[in-house]
C-alpha cells in the first residue's frame, strides 16, 4: 500500500467521524428543544386564557344577594373571605377533612374548601356571621357559650353550623347521634364532651323556635 492510499483511507476516517459527530450533536441539541416545545402542546395558550376567564355569579350570602366575578376554580371558601370579607369561616385542613370551613348553602351543610364558588350561583349560603338575629345570638351560639364549648375557638364556626344543621336534619336525638353525625367536624382540643352539651340543649330551642 502506497503513502496514498493510507492517505486516502484517513481522509475518508477523518469524514466519517465528523458526520457522526455531526448527526450526534443535532440529535443532542433536538431533544432539549422538543422538551421545551411540548408544554405548549399540551396546555394550549387559548385554553389557557379560557380557564382563567373571570365568571360572573349572583348568590346570595346571609340573606344579602352578591354579584361576583371570580375565577372559575375559586373555592366558596376562598370567595367568602377574600371576596365577602366573611372571614369567620375558617380554613383549616384545605381538604375537607377537619370541618372548620363548614357553611350552609340552602340549608345543607357544605365543605366550602371543597366547593368551587360558582355552584353556589342562584342559591342561599348561610355563614356563622349570619345566625344572629337583630343582635340576639343564635340557641346554638348561646348553648356554645353556656357549656364553654371551645377552648381556642378556630373550628368552633364550623362545628356551629354543622350542630345547627344536624338538628335540622333530625340527627340529634341522642348523644350517640351527635357524635356519629358530627364527626366530620374535628376539634384539636378534645372539646367534644361540651360540644355535645351544648348540641343537646340548643336542640329543644331550635324545634320550638321553628315551631313558632
Amino acid at each position: 500500500m502506497t503513502k496514498d492510499d493510507i492517505a486516502a483511507k484517513d481522509r475518508q476516517r477523518s469524514g466519517t467521524n465528523r458526520r457522526r459527530f455531526l448527526m450526534a450533536s443535532a440529535s443532542t441539541a433536538a431533544v432539549p428543544a422538543f422538551a421545551r416545545g411540548a408544554p405548549s402542546e399540551t396546555t394550549p395558550t387559548s385554553a389557557g386564557g379560557a380557564a382563567r376567564a373571570p365568571v360572573d355569579i349572583a348568590l346570595t350570602i346571609n340573606g344579602h344577594e352578591r354579584r361576583l366575578a371570580v375565577d372559575s376554580r375559586t373555592s366558596l371558601l376562598d370567595l367568602l373571605r377574600e371576596r365577602a370579607g366573611l372571614t369567620g369561616t375558617k380554613k383549616g385542613c384545605d381538604h375537607g377533612q377537619c370541618g372548620a370551613c363548614t357553611v350552609l348553602l340552602d340549608g345543607r351543610r357544605v365543605l366550602s374548601c371543597l366547593t368551587l364558588a360558582v355552584a353556589a350561583q342562584g342559591r342561599a349560603v348561610t355563614t356563622i356571621e349570619g345566625l344572629a338575629k337583630n343582635g340576639e345570638l343564635h340557641p346554638m351560639q348561646q348553648a356554645f357559650i353556656d357549656h364553654d364549648a371551645f377552648q381556642c375557638g378556630y373550628c368552633t364556626p364550623g362545628q356551629i353550623m354543622s350542630a345547627v344543621a344536624c338538628v335540622n336534619e333530625g340527627h340529634a336525638e341522642t348523644e350517640a347521634d351527635i357524635r356519629e353525625y358530627m364527626s366530620g367536624n374535628l376539634c384539636r382540643c378534645a372539646a367534644y364532651p361540651n360540644i355535645v352539651a351544648a348540641v343537646m340543649q340548643a336542640r329543644p330551642v331550635m324545634k320550638t323556635a321553628s315551631r313558632e
